[in-house]
């Protein structure tokens, strides 16, 4: 697989003049390989040029044929390759010279993954855009830990919500956030593990309300910490969990086993669909 942005500027060259391409918005899921759409595994598996994000797995980067041309856009917390607004000049650009887009997300492009500005960006260029689904990491890491997000008797509800704001800490309604049966999960918010833990018991959320916090889910190397929610600051500067990651909130969280082991699935299935003939995958 070739990361040629040197490239960029020659390919855009050699296609000036031909007709607008089109791009696909794909979700990649949490990270293991057997958890992509059958969608997705073929437009990655006959990709000719790739735009992806820094969540996608390096499970699922090996699935990109070797001739494609690749362009890294991932962002990591204080540091971007580049800003949304130049990734979504990009997709333009390469669209509008004929090339054929696979915009690669982690999880999926419309849960924390800005794929709605992106699709606003091309339909905005009047370039084509179609939206293929990922399972999203709270239902992939969920499933991965034997977590139920919703629980008959525990919860009755489940939110997904951002734990980083465009200023730093999210503003939320906090009061909203209160009732014990409804499960709580929060992207992006290892930062703010104190501000989040605080501003819920305030709410009114129980201090001894069990927390997960789940770091790379469903791939080989899966952490699990569990903590309280009075806890949960202390426990992760003692933990020291690293992006990706996770924070599930709730009662449901009291029904994981660390005792059963999750074990994610080889990619060798993933890898022998992806060499069939697209006719037999379509």
């Amino acid at each position: 697989m070739t990361k040629l942005l040197p490239a960029f500027d020659k390919l855009l060259a050699a296609r000036a003049g031909k007709a607008k391409g089109h791009v696909w918005l794909v979700g990649a899921g949490p990270g293991d390989a057997e958890l992509l759409t059958v969608k997705a595994l073929r437009l990655i598996s006959s990709a000719e040029v790739v735009v992806y994000d820094r969540l996608v797995s390096e499970e699922i980067l090996a699935l990109i044929p070797s001739a494609a041309l690749c362009i890294d856009v991932g962002k990591q917390p204080g540091s971007h390759a580049m800003a949304q607004t130049q990734i979504n000049q990009l997709l333009v650009e390469l669209a509008a010279a004929g090339q054929q887009v696979i915009r690669l997300k982690g999880g999926d492009p419309f849960i924390f993954g800005r794929g709605g500005e992106e699709m606003l960006a091309l339909k905005e260029a009047g370039i084509a855009c179609n939206i293929v689904p990922g399972i999203t990491a709270a239902t992939g890491c969920a499933a991965a830990t034997g977590i139920p997000l919703t629980h008959r008797g525990l919860a009755q509800s489940v939110r997904f919500i951002t734990g980083h704001g465009q200023q730093g800490l999210p503003q939320l309604e906090w009061q909203s956030l209160r009732d014990p049966r409804q499960t709580l999960v929060f992207y992006m918010g290892l930062t703010w593990c104190e501000a989040l833990s605080e501003n819920l018991r305030t709410a009114g959320r129980r201090a001894n309300t069990p927390v997960a916090i789940i770091e790379r889910g469903t791939r080989s190397d899966q952490r699990v910490i569990t903590t309280t929610l009075k806890q949960l600051a202390e426990t992760a500067a003692r933990e020291r969990p690293q992006s990706p990651a996770l924070l599930i909130v709730g009662d449901v969280v009291a029904l994981y086993d660390a005792t059963s082991t999750f074990t994610p699935s080889a990619s060798k299935a993933a890898i022998d669909c992806a060499e069939m003939p697209l006719s037999v995958i379509r």
